[in-house]
């Protein structure tokens, strides 16, 4: 079966039929952005059926990773999902969203979702059931809950395996940034290497045609 792995604005639209109203730029504080799907998606816990929906994060400094959807005017909240950093190394400029492999036709998992420019998105956390059934259908480890709880605040996460093992989160998921080698010498950008000459020579003659013109010019005011 073949594994999605990350689906630009392109690929979405060919995957489930979703387009993305970039109309709506989000604010960079909630990262709201608006998603229209033709086909029915799954997100923790239920289904989404076609339509369009809004994505935010909740306005609270606590909860930074909780996601909010709501309906397509932000009127009426349909879902709050918990989610985990998901780190990537070249953000985009558009809406990016990952999908689970599914199984037979079973509707498309969001398995994360990031706001245009980010280096990071939003990973759904999902039932552990449901994610060990995910993480065997994708070959990837999956975040769940380890326990049944309705405080998403503090909710204990794991990561299942394909193995049905589980493992910490930060074992198998980037949830911080890429660590950079700063042991490597540093090529300075946009800089252009002028090509060397082969002697001064010329250099000197043209300096000496210079003197011996300006020398001739003091002489002829001089006289």
């Amino acid at each position: 079966m073949k594994i999605v792995n990350t689906l630009l604005l392109a690929a979405a639209l060919t995957l489930v039929g979703a387009s993305f109203t970039n109309g709506v730029r989000a604010d960079e504080w909630n990262k709201k952005t608006v998603m229209t799907f033709s086909q029915p998606v799954e997100i923790p816990g239920q289904l989404l059926p076609a339509g369009t929906y809004t994505f935010k994060l909740a306005d609270s400094l606590s909860d930074r990773h909780i996601v909010q959807i709501f309906n397509a005017d932000g009127s009426r909240i349909i879902a709050t999902v918990l989610a985990i950093n998901n780190y990537r190394l070249q953000p985009t400029g558009e809406t990016v969203v990952k999908f689970a492999e599914r199984a037979g036709d079973n509707p498309d998992a969001v398995k994360a979702w990031f706001y245009p420019g980010d280096n990071f998105g939003q990973e759904f956390v999902y039932p552990k059931q449901r994610a060990v059934q995910l993480a065997i259908a994708s070959h990837e480890p999956v975040p769940a809950l380890a326990a049944n709880t309705t405080d998403l605040k503090s909710a204990p996460i794991v990561a299942v395996t394909p193995q049905e093992e589980e493992l910490p989160v930060t074992q198998v998921i980037q949830t911080t940034p890429p660590v950079v080698d700063d042991s490597l010498p540093a090529t300075p950008a946009n800089t252009t290497e002028l090509p060397q000459t082969g002697s001064l020579t010329p250099l000197i003659a043209l300096l000496g045609l210079a003197s011996l013109g300006i020398a001739l010019t003091l002489k002829f005011i001089a006289s």
